[in-house]
């Protein structure tokens, strides 16, 4: 079975967002593997130490996503593929239609992705991706059972859970619950140097700019205000929910 594995480099869900001339700093800032992502790496790992499948990461970013691809191949995944190109669009349009674009020439029987990616919480790129391969998607699974042709999913539906069966070729996003991942090993850091790490261009997926147009555009980005000292409200129950109400009026806005 060939699996491949949507990955995402982000920020540290530890660092400090420093906004400057309306973007986001990354001055000296730790990226990772979009920590959704790591659970569909590791429920490839455990897929293929079942069955022998052959584990493929792919990402589109810039060339600093390859430290993310380095550390999966660590972790157990076979090789990697990064899709790098200033003209793509950071748009969840423009990348589902990448990925669908290098998906299209490859053979694969399952896609695994994150549920979301931290930094901009989407949530698009697997969906988009699997309307434009024509295959079935399931978003948010916490447990995957495959038996011959066919996934069965077990998927967070917003605190109740829902029973699907699929069939394969199909594409799923990982909700936590659905595994630990586990931490690369020495043997597999020295062993990722030497796996296969491809970086490709749009001119090499058969896409130019013209196709790639975004369909959203972000027009500021700023913090949010600083949080401000609470009030003690003073004087009998009426008197403080009048004043609360002013407050709320005159201050807050809201209503």
């Amino acid at each position: 079975m060939n699996v491949v594995v949507l990955l995402k480099q982000t920020f540290d869900t530890e660092e400090k967002i420093v906004i400057e001339n309306g973007a986001v700093s990354e001055d000296g800032v730790k990226f990772v593997i979009n920590p959704y992502d790591e659970y569909a790496v590791e429920e490839a790992l455990r897929i293929k130490e079942q069955d022998g499948s052959t584990v493929t990461l792919l990402s589109v970013g810039p060339a600093r996503t390859t430290e993310a691809l380095r550390t999966a191949l660590a972790m157990g995944a076979d090789e990697a593929v990064l899709i790098e190109d200033a003209r793509i669009p950071q748009d969840e349009h423009a990348i589902a239609t990448v990925l669908a674009a290098y998906l299209k020439q490859q053979s694969y029987d399952l896609i695994l992705g994150g549920n979301f990616s931290v930094d901009n919480g989407g949530a698009q790129v697997a969906v988009r991706l699997s309307e434009l391969l024509g295959i079935p998607h399931a978003s948010s699974i916490t447990k995957l059972t495959l038996q011959g042709g066919t996934a069965s999913v077990e998927r967070d539906a917003e605190g109740d859970l829902e029973l699907l069966d699929v069939t394969l070729p199909a594409l799923f996003t990982a909700q936590q619950g659905l595994n630990e991942p586990r931490y690369p090993s020495l043997p597999g850091i020295m062993k990722s140097k030497k796996k296969p790490l491809r970086t490709l261009t749009l001119d090499d997926v058969g896409l130019t700019p013209d196709q790639l147009e975004a369909r959203t555009e972000r027009t500021s980005l700023s913090l949010p205000p600083s949080r401000q000292a609470g009030q003690i409200l003073s004087g009998d129950i009426p008197q403080q929910a009048a004043k609360l109400v002013e407050l709320l009026r005159t201050q807050s806005k809201v209503i």
